[in-house]
């Protein structure tokens, strides 16, 4: 190949937006586009000649690198999401693809890679989570946010908390939030399930028991409360618990003591308790089933939890958070769901709320080949659902606008320009919109 090939093909290369570089089978770097000067910060004469893990750094190139399995495999690696480390040592995030390189005989003499900038898309994906989350708890929802701003000051109150809401609306999250906020924190969670377990052994699983207690009780067992001393327990579904476990947790609110089954002595409990339930327990109250002295021992600071329909706002957010747990486990990388997908998702009541949701994706995952995910990838039962999108749900255009950019950034793996037409917009006009969002254009 003369100087004039070269030359014409470092100007092909130089007019592709993305980053491109070649390599020979000894995985030495033999041409290096603009793009990829710019996004690297690494000039082409500095590049060329140099291995490539030695020039981009990548967090897979000493596991998983995506062209040694392109060459071994022979197939090509689309989109695949990385970290690379550019010239002033910062963490960049960009999407690479690869594919062979041959010869006009078909012999293969190397390899292809072009990447792609996603700098804007995580920066607005962390720009996102950080105004809407709270430790582990993601919502853009009014009532979620309210919930953020109190939760500082109930954490360090120590004092017993009620929390109600739908199965599978995350008050467990909510009651490891306030324990990881609180002065508790250094110690173990201690969660129960309290409509798991039978009463006789929920009693003995909570408070323990001697030995001697009963047939097969060789040796003492501490329960619960005494794995929980200085810490936080969780007492979830405690509308079902028994009249007799009720009389003993009360003895725990107020006398800060409890008796292991078999005991003839009091352990004292420096324990903070937290319960949840999927039932009105004051109604319980009134038909005699729950204790009301013990409920208005529990409900110092109630916090309700609304269902995912109320929220459905938050659901673009929920399922990028779903979408990164999944690629990690299934070892997938998949972006997003195109728009009539998530129009679906947004359309749907979740009966199952949050836990449903992440069900759902997961069912997606099993499904899904490509980088997308479309309508067909969904359960039958939801793709049935026809109701329309109720827009009142989201409080503001703010919110719907950057739920629309953030997905057009996705699906068009953060081309801007393409984003841009693909919103019917100018691309100077998304540019000004992602700095209104504190995100930057550049």
């Amino acid at each position: 190949m003369d100087y004039s090939t070269y030359e014409k093909r470092d100007v092909i290369l130089d007019s592709i937006a993305d980053g491109v570089f070649t390599v020979s089978k000894d995985w030495r770097i033999t041409s290096f586009n603009r793009s990829a000067e710019q996004i690297t910060g690494i000039s082409r004469q500095k590049a060329i000649g140099r291995i490539c893990k030695d020039v981009l750094r990548a967090n897979v190139c000493e596991s998983d690198c995506a062209l040694l399995r392109t060459m071994n495999t022979g197939k090509p690696v689309i989109n695949k999401p990385v970290y690379i480390i550019d010239a002033q040592g910062q963490r960049k995030a960009i999407t690479i693809s690869t594919a062979l390189l041959k010869d006009q005989d078909g012999q293969i003499i190397g390899g292809v890679e072009t990447f792609r900038d996603m700098t804007v898309v995580e920066e607005l994906r962390k720009q996102l989570q950080k105004q809407y989350s709270c430790e582990d708890i993601i919502s853009r929802n009014h009532k979620i946010q309210e919930l953020f701003d109190i939760l500082p000051q109930i954490a360090v109150s120590d004092c017993t908390v009620l929390i109600d809401g739908q199965t599978g609306t995350g008050k467990e999250l909510f009651a490891r939030a306030i324990h990881n906020l609180s002065d508790r924190k250094d110690n173990p969670f201690v969660a129960v399930n309290c409509s798991a377990l039978p009463d006789t052994l929920l009693e003995s699983e909570l408070f323990g028991y001697k030995a001697g207690a009963f047939t097969d009780a060789k040796k003492d067992k501490p329960g619960r409360f005494k794995r929980a001393e200085g810490s936080t327990i969780f007492l979830d579904e405690i509308g079902d618990i028994s009249s007799a476990v009720q009389v003993k947790l009360l003895r725990v609110l107020q006398e800060k003591t409890y008796e292991p089954v078999g005991a003839v002595s009091s352990e004292t409990a420096d324990v903070r308790i937290i319960t949840a339930t999927n039932k009105d327990l004051a109604q319980l109250v009134e038909k005699g089933v729950f204790r009301s002295d013990l409920y208005y021992r529990i409900n110092v600071v109630k916090l309700s939890l609304p269902p995912l329909r109320e929220r459905n706002e938050d659901i673009p957010l929920l399922v990028e958070h779903f979408i990164n747990r999944f690629n990690h486990i299934y070892n997938k990388n998949i972006c997003c769901l195109n728009d009539e997908a998530m129009g679906i998702l947004l359309s749907y009541d979740f009966p199952g709320n949050i836990r449903e949701l992440e069900n759902t994706l997961e069912h997606c995952f099993v499904l899904c080949q490509g980088d997308i995910i479309e309508p067909r990838h969904l359960p039958d039962s939801m793709i049935s659902s026809d109701k329309d999108i109720d827009v009142n749900k989201f409080r503001t255009l703010k919110q719907m606008e950057e739920i629309m950019i953030e997905q057009a950034l996705r699906r068009n793996r953060g081309n801007r320009t393409a984003a841009a037409k693909e919103l019917g917009i100018n691309s100077s006009t998304l540019f000004r919109k992602l700095k209104n969002l504190n995100t930057p254009a550049e």
